[in-house]
């Protein structure tokens, strides 16, 4: 599956490792959240980095003891219709401080790109090249919104004001 980071398709550098397979000594892992859940301080001691892939009908609040110590948290979408993950993603950024990446995978159709990237992601498994192309199209294309978020950006009354402010301060 391609992986869309920082509007570029990159290689993912996270191995998805199946429940009931080995765990490598070394190397970037992206565990589920039952096999991470069963032992989490041994997952995050290997000294590499670690990637939950977590549910939409779970509360994030069971990852927070953690977040300081996982490099990746996947969001899933098991459905184009249940935006629940999206929720999770502003839980995630904006109340918990997440700062790792925040990763969407599962079912994301191209019309949902911008509001991911609003609420927070800045890494989505995409299905096809093709989404993965226009993901990057998209995420270069927008630059200033209106409404507040969890990207980071300022809307645009909040860039009003602050040149206002620095007008009159000069």
């Amino acid at each position: 599956m391609p992986l869309v980071k920082n509007a570029t398709t990159i290689a993912d550098p996270f191995v998805h490792l199946a429940d009931d397979a080995e765990l490598p000594l070394d190397g970037a892992v992206l565990v589920s959240a039952a096999r991470f859940l069963q032992d989490p301080e041994a997952l995050i001691g290997r000294n590499s980095p670690l990637g939950v892939i977590w549910p939409n009908n779970r509360p994030v609040d069971d990852l927070v003891p953690y977040l300081d110590r996982l490099a990746v948290v996947a969001l899933v979408y098991p459905s184009f219709r249940d935006g629940r993950a999206h929720s999770q993603a502003r839980l995630l950024r904006e109340r918990h401080g997440y700062r790792g990446e925040l990763r969407a995978t599962g079912q994301i159709l191209r019309d949902q790109f911008v509001f991911l990237l609003r609420n927070g992601f800045d890494a989505f498994e995409v299905k096809k090249d093709a989404d993965a192309a226009a993901f990057a199209a998209t995420a270069k294309r927008y630059s200033v919104f209106y409404q507040p978020s969890s990207d980071g950006r300022l809307s645009a009354w909040q860039r009003r004001l602050q040149a206002r402010h620095s007008e009159s301060a000069s």
